[in-house]
């Protein structure tokens, strides 16, 4: 069971403040506090993988997952970002709601893992990847394969449904468990001047990769 109910931890979410100026190289997109408070929920209602548990979100933004798993109960959870204009935004919202026991570390986490210390140091691992578009090609895949080996539970990764039979495949290669939690419609604010709709809806799977083991 979750501690809070959907609709209120949506509604602390949407106190996570945004980009002031995203970057396409990177993807920056604010995970949306409905589809954010949605995973987060059924994380903790279905599977029990954030109370109590070390969680690690990666390419964490402006915090919103890792806050969010706080809410519902995580014992600490260290957010994971490359960009330092981010970083800086995740800790302003860390610190406006007054939350403890969520870090940010400043790093290319994609980057030297097996040798790191923070390799099996997580129950459960979190993140919204970049989806590979642009120049970021394959990603989303770089992203899963070091949450596989950060956690020992369990993976948790958005994927666009276009790529599901790639995603599964890829998560069965990598020696887990895939399943598909929930279908997402995930809308996209315009946030670049390329951007010519306001806003534009991407089906979207929500993942869970099981550890084997687990």
């Amino acid at each position: 069971m979750a501690r809070l109910k959907l609709k209120k931890l949506e509604e602390f979410l949407q106190g996570v403040e945004a980009f002031d100026e995203p970057k396409i190289l990177l993807e920056q997109y604010q995970t949306p506090p409905h589809i954010a408070s949605c995973m987060l929920y059924e994380i903790q209602s279905q599977f029990g993988d954030l109370e109590g548990k070390i969680v690690a979100d990666l390419g964490s933004g402006s915090g919103m997952l890792s806050i969010g798993a706080f809410l519902l109960g995580a014992e600490h959870t260290v957010g994971f970002e490359v960009d330092p204009d981010a970083a800086s935004v995740f800790l302003e919202n860390v610190g406006d709601m007054e939350i403890p026991s969520v870090d940010c570390v400043l790093s290319d986490i994609t980057r030297n893992v097996q040798n790191s210390r923070f390799a099996k140091a997580f129950d459960t691992v979190v993140m919204n990847p970049p989806f590979g578009t642009k120049k970021n090609a394959g990603m989303d895949v770089k992203f899963l394969e070091v949450g596989i080996q950060l956690a020992n539970t369990a993976v948790y990764s958005l994927h666009k449904t276009s790529t599901r039979d790639f995603i599964r495949k890829t998560g069965a290669q990598l020696g887990t468990e895939a399943k598909i939690v929930a279908q997402l419609r995930y809308n996209l604010d315009a946030a670049y001047k390329f951007h010519k709709k306001k806003s534009l809806d991407i089906d979207v799977d929500f993942w869970r990769f099981g550890i084997s083991g687990a």
